[in-house]
């Protein structure tokens, strides 16, 4: 991974230099987002991008949970 590119927190596409956001939580994790509908759906709508098929975390056939 270069320093001009880093991948979006919640769809994990490419942000370039210069472009996206970069957000600062309080225990000093930054978090990149390539637009603000990434932005949104982390964080005011706290939606997981596996399930989402616009993001390239998408699972297909469901996410497997383990049996206790």
């Amino acid at each position: 991974m270069s320093l001009l590119v880093k991948p979006c927190n919640f769809c994990n596409r490419e942000v370039a230099k210069g472009s996206g956001t970069m957000f600062a939580k309080n225990d000093g994790t930054v978090l990149w987002f390539c637009s603000a509908k990434c932005k949104k759906n982390a964080l005011e709508l706290k939606r997981d991008p596996r399930k989402l098929k616009w993001t390239k975390k998408y699972v297909k056939g469901g996410i497997k949970q383990k049996k206790r």
